[in-house]
């Protein structure tokens, strides 16, 4: 009996011996570049005629995610138990979500909701596949069984595309309407976060979690470190 005491209470020390990481995600233009607010005309100019307007207040679908271990830290991604299920719906010609973050092994539904036919496919090279023509009610699956950016396209409709990133941790978060994130339950140590953006560089920083409580940092990506031309 005293035993199985002891092994219950180690099995909750354990469980508590894990943090949260909080933060915020935000965009910043390079500095000295044209400011639409300001300068609303700027781009109807022969300067910028081929220039795509980016608004970078307005930049959605960021993702944080643990990017491996850090010094003697050593956690490893595991097949979790039960096998994850994450799915992208297709209605009115479009994939939501755009950006979809899974762990390696997760199964991704693609339901179409549309009354028209959807071919959805990918030629990436962690994972290339074709589901072929469907419509509701029947219902198409994939496996994203390596990591890496998975493009995914319709065949039959050019504007139809996004992003499956798969990731060899369960330890992620997509960011929120208001720019916010949160990632519970790691367990304590040193690691490499990284926040990812499509259009935009990422940013990487080394982050100590502690055995309990909340670390807070932020994170802003953009392009002003890149070279100029």
């Amino acid at each position: 009996m005293r035993f199985l005491f002891l092994l219950l209470l180690g099995v909750t020390a354990g469980n508590i011996r894990a943090g949260t990481l909080q933060g915020t995600v935000r965009a910043q233009p390079r500095e000295g570049s044209v400011d639409t607010a300001s300068a609303p005309g700027a781009y109807d100019s022969r300067k910028y005629k081929f220039v795509e307007r980016v608004d970078y207040a307005h930049l959605s679908d960021f993702v944080v995610y643990l990017d491996g271990p850090v010094g003697a830290n050593s956690i490893r991604p595991s097949s979790p138990p039960i096998k994850p299920v994450g799915k992208v719906l297709q209605k009115g010609a479009v994939f939501s979500p755009h950006v979809l973050p899974v762990q390696v092994g997760t199964t991704v539904e693609w339901p179409n909701f549309d009354d028209i036919f959807h071919n959805v496919f990918s030629y990436s090279d962690a994972k290339p596949f074709d589901l072929g023509l469907y419509k509701h009610p029947e219902l198409k699956s994939v496996v994203f069984d390596h990591p890496g950016r998975v493009d995914v396209f319709c065949s039959i409709h050019k504007s139809m595309n996004c992003i499956v990133l798969v990731l060899e941790t369960p330890f992620f978060a997509t960011v929120d309407e208001r720019g916010r994130f949160e990632i519970s339950g790691i367990p304590a140590g040193g690691y490499r976060f990284k926040a990812w953006h499509e259009r935009l560089p990422a940013q990487t920083r080394e982050i100590s979690i502690p055995e309990s409580g909340i670390v807070h940092i932020d994170f802003t990506l953009g392009v002003g470190t890149l070279p100029k031309y």
